[in-house]
């Protein structure tokens, strides 16, 4: 079995054409050196003809300039799984039918792209139909992206990337329309002077063992200048290198120290559901990492002014990306251009992160809180929100985000790398398969839109992981950006 470089799906289905009698097609999606184990295709192949597969792929090796070996695991395929990003590997076996079948409708655009052609096809084969992951490494490749983690985190919101994530953008769209998952568009209205609270705005920060920066982000929030009384609450988890301690000495009363006991076994959103709950709280909660800073002193007005603009249950600014020293760094600011008011909430399924600062109307955010970890928290909470309130962008930098060796997320091993995307996955599945169910729920009883295809075929909701016994409805019966903290 030849291995056939992915140019585009126009291509792949002539080669497809020229080989009638292959039941697969091994398809390799980079142009790197690969060397197959000599039982690859043996184990593959056969896994793939006995689950019926339509994608299989594999756990590889990459070798590096010195000539070791790095392994390089891969995640499973989760329903949510609809990022652009997501790493397969560089090799995949596909199904050929499955793929003739999947492309049949493809209009000229999506048979003729690149990158936006190996994603709507992945997309395309993957409704409701089984994919293999097999954790074992059967092939070998050379590594070129010697890059950490840290200096690689924001590629998929590089300015100089913009076609790319505009291509990729509707390919997201057009498929969450076919399986019922887009947004419905609707936001729900909000009063923000219905309840009292003790000021109109709190800077919360949590932190954990940031002595070295904390006090800069402190006096970053304390410095702001407002036509409105405001506070800072910073929730400490029990640092043990004199980070406490250094917040104790300040006499500002503007500063509500909550001090974390390590038995309470809090995350970054555990902290900030502390925050968000307590009797401090204002009006709006507004985002400040343990090592960031404000970059000027009216930050905090402009986001109170945002939310008073319109209505909105969250507002997130942009930030600029520097060293410790204050030196910009790559690619610069990162103003999440591609969200827009009418498509934000479906794109916000495609790539990794929201932005900063983030500010939440409190009592939303109350409602719905914080899932207890330390990565991902502020995607969960930003991807609920957006369902149903409006999301307010500032696209001017407002933050200043220092990248330093003592970043958390610096410089992640492969496994953590995988882990926390794994996390986000599970994520974006929680969401897209409610936004289903909403569709669902709503066409069974509106008939306001025309059902998508095969919507009532049992292994339509068993790939989106609602369940295997489902037998159509009854009638009758009634929903990184940036954690570098701890």
């Amino acid at each position: 079995m030849n291995i056939v470089r992915f140019k585009n799906v126009n291509t792949l289905r002539e080669e497809i054409f020229r080989t009638p009698l292959e039941q697969y097609v091994l398809v390799q999606l980079d142009d790197r050196e690969i060397t197959l184990d000599p039982l690859y295709l043996n184990r593959v192949v056969d896994t793939a003809s006995e689950i019926d597969a339509t994608l299989s792929y594999c756990w590889f090796r990459e070798r590096q300039a010195d000539g070791t070996l790095l392994n390089h695991p891969v995640n499973d395929y989760q329903p949510g799984s609809v990022r652009d990003d997501f790493d397969f590997g560089p090799l995949v076996l596909l199904n050929a039918a499955d793929v003739l079948s999947a492309t049949e409708n493809f209009t000229e655009k999506e048979s003729s792209m690149l990158d936006g052609g190996w994603y709507a096809l992945r997309l395309r084969m993957t409704i409701g139909k089984m994919i293999a992951m097999i954790p074992e490494y059967l092939y070998t490749v050379e590594r070129r992206d010697y890059r950490k983690s840290g200096e690689k985190q924001h590629d998929y919101v590089d300015p100089r990337n913009r076609a790319y994530q505009e291509e990729m953008e509707q390919v997201l769209t057009n498929h969450l329309g076919m399986i019922g998952g887009l947004w419905d568009g609707k936001t729900e209205t909000l009063n923000y002077d219905e309840h009292d609270f003790p000021v109109e705005a709190s800077v919360v920060i949590p932190v954990k063992n940031r002595v070295r920066t904390v006090i800069d982000a402190v006096n970053s929030a304390l410095s702001q200048e407002t036509t409105f009384p405001f506070n800072v609450i910073v929730v400490d988890n029990d640092s043990s290198d004199g980070t406490r301690e250094a917040l104790e000495s300040i006499s500002d009363p503007r500063l509500k120290l909550i001090k974390v006991d390590a038995t309470e076994n809090l995350g970054i959103g555990g902290c900030w559901n502390r925050a968000l709950l307590s009797e401090h709280c204002g009006r709006f909660a507004v985002q400040l990492d343990s090592d960031d800073l404000y970059n000027s002193h009216s930050v905090l007005q402009a986001i109170v002014n945002k939310f008073r603009s319109g209505n909105f249950g969250m507002v997130i600014g942009s930030y600029s990306m520097i060293d410790f020293d204050g030196n910009p760094l790559p690619p610069g600011v990162i103003s999440h251009s591609e969200w827009t008011d009418d498509n934000g909430p479906n794109n916000a399924l495609r790539i990794n992160g929201f932005g900063a600062p983030r500010a939440f109307f409190t009592p939303v955010a109350r409602r719905f809180l914080f899932p207890n970890v330390s990565y991902g928290e502020d995607y969960a909470m930003a991807l609920r929100i957006c369902r149903d309130y409006g999301v307010g962008r500032i696209y001017r930098p407002l933050y200043l985000c220092r990248r330093w060796d003592g970043n958390s997320d610096a410089a992640l091993s492969i496994e953590k790398v995988n882990a926390n995307n794994n996390y986000k996955d599970c994520l974006r599945s929680i969401e897209l398969m409610a936004r289903v169910k909403l569709s669902f729920d709503e066409a069974t009883k509106e008939r306001a839109f025309p059902l998508p295809p095969n919507f009532m075929d049992k292994d339509f909701f068993s790939n989106l992981g609602l369940g295997g016994d489902f037998d159509g409805y009854d009638e009758e019966e009634e929903d990184d950006d940036n954690d570098d903290d701890f």
